[in-house]
């Protein structure tokens, strides 16, 4: 019995402020009732035992409040992404790819979870407006991107995107702005092509044909039903090499760079906190040395 009043002396302590206040509260309150009714216990002809045994049962109640909520507190942050499905090596029909790498680790540095749905960009990108998901990846920051969606400072990769030209319909232009007039350019639907892409339509009439994939792109070429495709380059490479046809499609000139990030949703109230988080764990990814490994496809 002098251990146990040694450790409500303990609790009871102001001293001694190692709990949360109202759960120091509760711990007193208990206390309190172990103190000032102790001498109905003895009136109602109950054992030492059985006494102790309700000190006992008190404190393990005050100690249980205390094990859950440090549980609650540590509980992190959960999000859902979209997640293109056809996009390798970045992004996978499979939910796998360098994309996919980068987002976990630096989330999971910052004590976020996250889930993906794997998903058509066009798609992707109508959920995260609409705030049916948090956010969709791989989105290029320019002007037509910007005015809808929130994102951080730190890209997760450059990439570059090409005009290919297939070896049977050869063009004679050195860079986009030598194109013919009414050229057909085939892009993929909802893909951004840069900010000087529709001046470059504008101005030189182009006929721009949108499909859904690069694998419909590279048979268009093929089959001579479009002039040109634009593709990015590492993209373009897995899908020429799959479908056999290296000698026959080729890369000619620049279309544009891009920064590709994560875009938050604009309906989230949390999204510039989470593109905050984002960007602390690509710093400390950077920081680690870890980053440049990430950016291997030998680590899907």
């Amino acid at each position: 019995m002098k251990a146990l009043y040694d450790l409500e002396y303990h609790f009871m302590d102001k001293s001694v402020n190692i709990l949360p206040p109202w759960q120091d509260t509760l711990i007193k309150d208990y206390m309190s009732l172990i103190r000032y009714q102790s001498p109905l216990f003895d009136d109602l002809s109950m054992s030492k035992r059985d006494r102790l045994l309700i000190h006992f049962i008190l404190m393990l109640m005050s100690v249980m409040c205390s094990v859950n909520s440090t549980i609650a507190i540590a509980e992190p942050l959960a999000i859902t992404l979209a997640a293109e499905d056809s996009w390798p090596p970045f992004a996978d029909e499979v939910g796998r790819g360098i994309s996919h790498n980068i987002i976990r680790h630096a989330f999971e540095l910052v004590d976020v979870d996250v889930s993906t749905i794997v998903v058509p960009y066009a798609r992707g990108l109508i959920m995260t407006e609409r705030g049916s998901v948090d956010g969709v990846f791989n989105v290029t920051r320019e002007q037509s991107t910007i005015d809808r969606f929130v994102f951080g400072n730190e890209p997760l990769f450059t990439v570059t995107a090409s005009f290919f030209f297939a070896k049977e319909y050869p063009s004679l232009a050195n860079d986009k702005w030598q194109l013919p007039a009414k050229s057909s350019i085939g892009i993929v639907n909802g893909y951004e092509y840069g900010d000087e892409f529709l001046v470059l339509v504008e101005k030189l009439k182009l006929q721009v044909i949108t499909v859904n994939s690069q694998r419909q792109l590279i048979n268009l070429l093929l089959v001579g039903r479009i002039d040109s495709a634009i593709m990015y380059d590492l993209v373009a490479d897995v899908y020429i090499k799959q479908m056999g046809v290296s000698n026959d499609i080729k890369a000619k000139f620049n279309n544009h760079t891009s920064e590709i990030f994560v875009a938050f949703s604009k309906l989230n109230p949390q999204s510039k906190h989470l593109s905050q988080l984002l960007d602390k764990g690509l710093l400390t990814l950077q920081k680690q040395g870890k980053y440049n490994q990430l950016l291997l496809p030998s680590n899907e």
